[in-house]
């Protein structure tokens, strides 16, 4: 039986997955990695994936984490039997990306984190999940306590990612590709472009929703996530 291995996105941890629990079957023994909090680079950081979990693998990684999951399938094809991407980007980064971060990292230099992320919420949700003061509270202390040189550290990553369109095609394992259908940080088109590039990908929209699904439409994905993983392990 293989793993389940969760990976968190930008300057988020467990927190980003503790609506998923209930979802996920035990006989996967599911952990969450922090690999993304240790390493400088996507490359790094999935390799520290593959060293920390032995066998059989199932990825499932929101936005960068599923960027590492990419990258993991890459460095060992033969061990992933399943990826799940929620939110996520195979694209290399953009010219206009790479100023914004630059940008970023300068106020993250000084010690100010809270004058970035905050306005980033409007981005980051669907305007209804936006006016939940309790959800925006849980995303917000999640960034603020990963601190300004993660914050760093994790976007210069993300600056030099690979161009993971190149391996998708030959991918030979059940691909899951989840989608807020209002994602204004990782725009749908990139879902779509995964799901066309992985043989036989299945794409799932969730509706209403933006950037952070396993926040904001925790049932949902945990209808289609346990559903996939149950047709994927028999």
């Amino acid at each position: 039986m293989p793993q389940l291995v969760l990976l968190p996105g930008l300057a988020c941890d467990d927190r980003l997955w503790q609506d998923q629990w209930p979802a996920i079957p035990s006989h996967m023994a599911p952990a969450v990695s922090d690999a993304h909090m240790r390493h400088p680079t996507i490359e790094e950081m999935a390799r520290d994936v593959l060293e920390a979990h032995e066998g059989p693998l199932v990825l499932c990684g929101a936005s960068m984490g599923g960027m590492i999951a990419m990258e993991a399938a890459r460095q060992a094809p033969e061990r992933i039997q399943g990826l799940a991407l929620l939110g996520t980007n195979p694209r290399p980064e953009t010219p206009d990306m790479r100023a914004l971060r630059e940008s970023a990292i300068e106020l993250f230099q000084r010690g100010d984190v809270r004058s970035v992320i905050e306005p980033n919420v409007v981005f980051a949700f669907h305007p209804t999940q936006a006016a939940d003061k309790a959800m925006v509270a849980r995303y917000l202390r999640m960034m603020l306590d990963a601190g300004a040189e993660q914050m760093i550290n994790q976007n210069r990553a993300l600056m030099q990612r690979p161009d993971a369109r190149r391996q998708l095609p030959g991918l030979r394992c059940p691909v899951l590709v989840m989608c807020g259908d209002t994602d204004r940080l990782t725009p749908p088109e990139c879902s779509r472009e995964i799901a066309a590039l992985a043989p036989g990908a299945e794409l799932v929209w969730v509706p209403d929703c933006g950037h952070m699904l396993t926040m904001e439409k925790p049932a949902l994905v945990n209808a289609s996530l346990r559903s996939w993983l149950d047709r994927l392990t028999g």
